[in-house]
């Protein structure tokens, strides 16, 4: 029994002594590699030492009290913001004999009527073809046909009774005929300042792409020219940028312009434009209207419906119908158009400088029995001007 149990003894140490050796060599074949060489490390600067061991302190230059610049605390510090500048307020050239300096840009239309009836007129025998070249000048000038027959009738009894015709003689018989043609007894006043009250309104209509808002802008430069004051009314409310266009025009003159959303009403718009008018007791108030609608209401149907809206605060002074002169004939169905719906008082026509048919300004005037009173003869500011007979025959038939 004794030796089973020594034999049991000797064998669990022989066992144990095996693992032994087992997990050491394992070990050593896990061993980690050997650690990088130490890197270089510079030593931190030295502490400060103290005591005996302080090193005697240098001299600074320090500054006193007194020497030192501290806030007395008397006001608070202001930071001033940098002053918003005001639109530049431009102040428009006179509006009298306008027209005279803007002579040269009817150039095109002397070459193409005055100057052309000059040289038919000339001619050492006036015969029938003679006089029907005449007449074919003046339609394709736009003169029109009853006019055309009118002047033709009466320049062919005068050079008769004329005999003798040298240029200086044709010229001012030529003059004479055409000024009254064109309507010399006309009045071509704009009514901005009735006698009974203040402001006089001036509503401007015609189709988008004739100058209308362009016009508004430049009408009321004129009347800023002549001592008035002006507020705008933006009724264009279904084009894009009418306003802002509109107000543009306004801000360089002083004018206030009243405007509502895009899409809105333009009666309502007009209708606030005249209650500002009268509360700010300016001279005049121009409204720009639509010139065409988005909406299935007809453009006529809305100018009556602003006129009408309109005169619930006063009369309306003036209805000026902007027409583009290089339409010719075709602008007159427009104005036949307008006509039924607003009473017309006055025509202004723009692109006059930009077209050879001058003839327009006569047409017009017979078809709607109403004076031209404004031309636009440019796309500078002050390129609109009241409308002078003399002047504009003076610039077709040259001197």
């Amino acid at each position: 029994m004794d030796i089973v149990i020594l034999a049991v003894v000797i064998a669990v140490v022989v066992l144990g002594a095996l693992g032994g050796l087992i997990v050491g060599s394992r070990r050593k074949k896990q061993l980690p590699p050997p650690p990088p060489a130490a890197p270089d490390i510079t030593a931190p600067p030295a502490e400060p030492h103290v005591g005996d061991e302080a090193e005697t302190p240098r001299e600074e230059p320090r500054r006193t009290i007194e020497e030192v610049d501290l806030p007395d605390g008397s006001a608070p510090v202001v930071v001033e913001e940098p002053p918003t500048e005001a639109p530049e307020i431009e102040i428009p050239e006179p509006t009298a004999g306008r027209l005279v300096r803007l002579r040269a840009r009817l150039s095109r239309s002397q070459n193409a009527l005055g100057q052309g009836l000059l040289t038919l007129l000339s001619r050492e025998h006036l015969d029938e073809d003679t006089w029907e070249e005449i007449e074919d000048t003046l339609l394709t000038a736009d003169v029109g046909v009853q006019p055309t027959q009118e002047l033709v009738e009466r320049l062919r009894e005068r050079v008769k009774v004329l005999g003798t015709r040298t240029p200086e003689e044709l010229r001012t018989l030529l003059r004479e005929e055409m000024i009254t043609l064109v309507g010399r007894d006309m009045d071509r006043t704009v009514k901005t300042e009735p006698e009974d009250r203040k402001p006089g309104i001036v509503l401007v209509v015609g189709v988008n792409g004739t100058g209308k808002t362009t016009t508004t802008g430049k009408l009321a430069r004129v009347l800023v020219a002549d001592g008035q004051s002006v507020v705008l009314g933006a009724a264009d409310t279904f084009r894009a940028a009418a306003a802002d266009q509109l107000q543009t025009w306004g801000e360089r003159v002083g004018a206030y312009t009243v405007r509502g959303p895009e899409g809105g009403d333009p009666a309502s718009v007009a209708f606030d434009a005249v209650k500002e008018g009268k509360e700010m007791g300016a001279n005049v108030v121009l409204i720009d209207t639509a010139g065409r609608l988005h909406t299935k209401t007809g453009l006529m149907d809305e100018l009556g419906k602003v006129k009408r809206v309109v005169e619930k605060h006063a009369p309306v002074d003036e209805v000026l119908l902007v027409l583009d002169a290089t339409t010719g004939q075709n602008g007159l169905v427009q104005a036949r158009v307008f006509a039924e719906v607003v009473d017309i008082t006055g025509i202004v026509l723009t692109k006059l400088d930009g077209t050879a048919k001058g003839g327009i300004v006569v047409a017009v005037q017979r078809e709607l029995g109403v004076p031209v009173k404004l031309v636009g003869l440019g796309e500078g500011a002050d390129d609109l001007a009241p409308f002078e007979p003399e002047a504009f025959v003076d610039a077709l038939i040259g001197e």
